[in-house]
């Protein structure tokens, strides 16, 4: 069976995907936000540089992988519960995904207070730590003190944004909000108005959640969390921007990772042949979610035998496949991951790894002294786009540990479509048009 068959060098397979990305925090060039009539306007658009949430630390790559992997399943688990929690009226627990492996640097107020938060686009609400805290995790950066800024306004009880949340009281006619997820973790606090600079970019009046009361583990990484959903209290609905994009650098890369809004997530008309771009489609029991319609999958030149309801959205809000920035591998479902497995199994030439070390479900043994080895293409066909990724995006190897793995795991209901095969494509979201555009990059150039 003929397949396309990328080869390693000695130094990538040396490297290759023993650590998720290396990002160090820093800000980029901005153009200036437009605003009018203190409401939160259009911005012409910013970049902002990202950081993974185990950069700095003294873990081996593989050991950040596995970290990185660990926190995926947690993620995968809260993600599929909130879908079914959605549908089955029974279940009546509010649960949102949280938690997230990149980090973007932000301020906030008048003057200015620096911090680190969880980029998430898996959920909606933006927030941070605030004095005086009644139960605060440890951050790393000075938590925020409304009672410094000049620009600090409360949110009413009336306000729109108030009312999207899901849970929400009033108290001396300020918006109260408690936001829970799904490993019990959680924020509770007032609903305010800030300026928020990303960059060079202020902008004013931005709506967020300034927590006096938050636990869990999983914030620890930040001291807050900005959500990118699609949802009315996310960054990027508030900021009126129609369209974001991200572009993660490789797994063996120690360089940053790229958030851009508005003008500047646009393609470059250079970018349009190698471009490819499929609908977004919108779940109503989960409207903050991206899901996007996979129909098939190919490994080698065998389109394998996946039944094209597979990974359809169901009625009732199950199902279906989302992307997430959040997590690490792409997790299918069932039915179809047994089948690349299969395919994988039967078309790379070495012995299956059976000792499960590594917490992957399909690792070959790669023999001593191994300077090369040679894969089979892997396509998704998504509606509209076919992406054939670079074997880098798929295929795990580390020498040390003797071992090549398919970075990529089975789920029930919902699937995920992970980081790692994200990696150097600009992902463009135009939320006018609902499309979702993978642009070949290289993402530590931008």
């Amino acid at each position: 069976m003929a397949s396309f068959q990328p080869v390693f060098s000695s130094m990538v397979l040396l490297a290759l995907a023993t650590a998720i990305l290396f990002i160090s925090p820093a800000f980029s060039t901005s153009r200036n936000a437009i605003m009018k009539d203190q409401k939160v306007q259009k911005t012409t658009g910013f970049q902002v540089t990202l950081k993974h949430v185990d950069s700095g630390t003294n873990l081996t790559k593989f050991e950040r992988l596995l970290r990185a992997m660990k926190r995926g399943r947690q993620r995968l688990h809260r993600l599929s519960d909130m879908a079914l929690a959605q549908s089955d009226p029974n279940l009546k627990s509010v649960v949102h995904p949280g938690n997230g492996e990149f980090l973007m640097q932000l301020s906030i107020g008048t003057p200015l207070t620096e911090y680190l938060a969880i980029l998430d686009t898996g959920s909606d609400l933006i927030w941070t730590q605030c004095k005086p805290c009644q139960q605060c995790f440890d951050q790393a950066t000075p938590i925020f003190d409304p009672n410094k800024s000049s620009s600090f306004s409360t949110l009413s009880c009336s306000s729109s944004l108030c009312e999207a949340l899901p849970m929400s009281s009033c108290g001396a006619d300020s918006c109260e909000y408690l936001y829970t997820y799904g490993d019990y973790s959680s924020t509770q606090g007032v609903m305010a108005a800030e300026t928020f600079t990303f960059g060079e970019v202020s902008v004013p009046n931005v709506a967020f959640g300034c927590g006096e009361d938050n636990e869990g583990s999983g914030f620890s990484q930040g001291a807050g969390l900005v959500g990118l959903g699609r949802g009315p209290l996310s960054l990027v609905s508030q900021l009126k921007e129609p369209k974001f994009s991200y572009c993660l650098t490789s797994i063996d890369d120690s360089n940053t990772s790229t958030l851009l809004m508005g003008s500047w997530a646009t393609i470059n008309s250079s970018d349009t042949a190698s471009s490819r771009t499929t609908a977004l489609v919108v779940n109503p029991s989960q409207p903050s979610f991206y899901y996007l319609s996979l129909e098939g999958i190919t490994v080698g030149d065998t389109r394998l035998p996946i039944k094209k309801s597979t990974f359809a959205l169901n009625d009732d809000g199950s199902g279906g496949m989302i992307i997430d920035s959040g997590t690490t591998i792409t997790y299918l479902q069932e039915s179809a991951f047994d089948l690349v497995k299969k395919e994988f199994t039967s078309q790379v030439k070495l012995p299956v790894d059976t000792s499960g070390s590594t917490g992957l479900d399909l690792c070959f043994t790669l023999p001593p002294d191994t300077k090369d080895i040679e894969v089979p293409k892997l396509v998704f066909h998504f509606t509209g786009a076919d992406v054939d990724f670079p074997a880098e995006n798929y295929i795990i190897a580390d020498s040390s540990v003797g071992v090549a793995c398919l970075a990529m795991g089975s789920s029930t209901g919902m699937s995920i479509f992970g980081n790692v095969q994200q990696q150097n494509y600009l992902l463009l979201h135009d939320l006018q048009k609902d499309t979702l555009s993978f642009i070949p990059t290289q993402c530590n150039q931008l």
